[in-house]
């Protein structure tokens, strides 16, 4: 697997699922207008990853939003299993705090296995935060808020995206030809 391969599987995943599925009714104006940033982390500890993320999210608050949005931080070689992924997300969160960015900047979490508590792990519904690789995912909370106030209805995502992906249901999935 080389970094190229990795950062196109999850273009993919983002051009088919997050936007060709609606999963999020924000994601096509950023990619269109080319906001993304893409980073695929060398890092293949924990402790690495810390680093890398620290500095993402530093990359992150001192770039002009017109220039870049968000970035997607995939780290294809560390914290591969759900569980350990999981409890990383607390460090995460308490990176963005340490730093001075909570409230500003906040993670959000995508992963190859990633399983709502309470579902089983071959439910579709959990493929809403399916992604390719382990994926971090920072996002600017003005830009949310903005994104949600002009959005009719915004708690209705979560509820359009699970009847979304049970009506494609896992063949329907596959058929997209994602990695994952």
């Amino acid at each position: 697997m080389t970094d190229e391969q990795v950062l196109q599987d999850t273009q993919a995943w983002v051009e088919k699922a997050v936007i060709g599925l609606n999963l999020c009714p924000f994601a096509k104006a950023v990619q269109v207008q080319g906001k993304v940033r893409y980073v695929v982390s060398a890092a293949t500890t924990v402790e690495d990853l810390l680093y890398e993320l620290a500095a993402e999210l530093n990359h992150l608050h001192d770039t002009p939003p017109e220039q870049t949005d968000t970035t997607l931080l995939i780290h294809p070689r560390v914290l591969t299993d759900f569980l350990d992924y999981n409890d990383f997300l607390e460090a995460a969160d308490a990176l963005v705090a340490d730093i001075g960015l909570e409230g500003e900047l906040q993670v959000a979490s995508f992963h190859p296995q990633y399983q709502f508590e309470g579902t089983e792990p071959d439910d579709i519904t959990n493929f809403t935060n399916r992604s390719p690789y382990p994926t971090l995912h920072l996002l600017r909370e003005d830009s949310i808020d903005r994104a949600v106030a002009a959005f009719p209805n915004p708690e209705s995502i979560f509820d359009t995206n699970m009847a979304t992906l049970e009506k494609l249901g896992i063949d329907g999935w596959r058929q997209l030809g994602l990695k994952g």
